[in-house]
């Protein structure tokens, strides 16, 4: 693994900074994290300023710790620049589809860079899906691209039976965008890597279905 490069340490530094203001300023986190009710009644900004709160100190490493391992990989692949614009697109995307999917519901609210980093992690895996992952429980590591199926799915999921406290349509949205956006630096992948393209897009095909058919 590479030394982390500046663009992740300035990301991390102000998802640490903004998450401490807001452990220690309950009005600071009340005002800037993501709120249904508050985003549709004009504050845009809460679509963003809640990527950079957490709920607490687990909730912050978990997230920086899943950004540590696989932001090197879109860096090296399309430099600094283009990885904060993917990061914040999907941070924005995740915003959109949890406002979209809850917009009856203005007491909704969430906070976490978690729509972000998976967006990250989506486009890791969609650059490199060979890539071997392991997680808890799983004693041989896995393929990327078949965890990042079975996440999207699980996600799908917990958005279906509000499972856990966890904002699941966050994380969906991210990666919708991460897919996109990288899709969008590298068209070529269609190309070259078309069967994953395509495997990396049914859960997203998936989700929109069910949508429409009021599933979820």
């Amino acid at each position: 693994m590479n030394n982390l490069h500046l663009a992740t340490i300035a990301i991390m530094a102000a998802n640490i900074l903004a998450s401490l203001k807001g452990f220690n300023n309950h009005t600071f986190f009340e005002r800037y994290k993501f709120g249904v009710g508050a985003i549709q009644a004009g504050q845009k900004d809460r679509m963003v300023t809640s990527g950079f709160l957490h709920v607490d100190l687990s909730h912050l490493f978990f997230n920086m710790f899943t950004l540590y391992f696989f932001a090197d990989v879109v860096i090296d692949w399309f430099g600094p620049g283009k990885f904060i614009i993917l990061y914040f697109i999907s941070l924005v995307a995740g915003s959109l589809l949890a406002l979209y999917f809850h917009k009856n519901e203005p007491y909704y609210s969430a906070v976490g860079a978690s729509g972000a980093v998976t967006g990250i992690l989506y486009s890791a895996i969609l650059l490199e899906p060979g890539m071997r992952l392991g997680i808890m429980f799983i004693p041989i590591p896995l393929p990327a691209y078949v965890l990042g199926i079975l996440y999207l799915f699980y996600s799908i999921y917990g958005m279906k039976t509000r499972l856990g406290n966890i904002g699941h349509t966050a994380h969906f949205g991210g990666a919708i965008g991460g897919y996109v956006v990288t899709l969008f630096f590298k068209p070529d992948l269609l190309v070259t890597d078309t069967l994953m393209v395509l495997l990396l897009a049914l859960p997203i095909v998936l989700l929109f279905v069910l949508g429409k058919m009021g599933k979820i």
